[in-house]
């Protein structure tokens, strides 16, 4: 039974800074790919940025030089460091992960977190 549990969202002023996790956890598995979404009222949930397993990020223009993916794959577990945070940053932010359940497959399958929300506004 593997899940992500995301955490880290907030409110801040527009310039500030906030770092997401998001942790993996089950019986045997492996994370192979891993990103982050983000979804605003009224819009469709979009790609901000990804991470392979050997650490390769890659991001969406509006987020580039301000936000800074990562992850540790000895915890299972991956980062979003974003700074100079704008309003237009303000959305529900989902963690998304490439997970192989060994107890169950040798397949894998994307698995997603909670969401947390994000608020930038003065």
């Amino acid at each position: 039974q593997v899940q992500l549990v995301e955490s880290g969202g907030g409110l801040v002023l527009p310039g500030g800074s906030l770092r997401l996790s998001c942790a993996a956890s089950g019986n045997i598995f492996t994370v192979t790919a891993m990103g982050w979404y983000r979804q605003a009222p009224g819009k469709q949930r979009d790609l901000v940025a990804s991470i392979t397993r050997s650490g390769t990020p890659n991001y969406v223009d509006s987020v580039k030089g301000r936000f800074t993916i990562s992850r540790d794959n000895a915890k299972n577990t991956m980062y979003l460091q974003m700074n100079s945070l704008k309003p237009e940053d303000t959305a529900v932010y989902y963690c998304a992960a490439e997970i192989i359940d060994w107890v169950k497959t040798y397949n894998s399958s994307t698995y997603w977190g909670q969401g947390t929300q994000v608020t930038v506004s003065s």
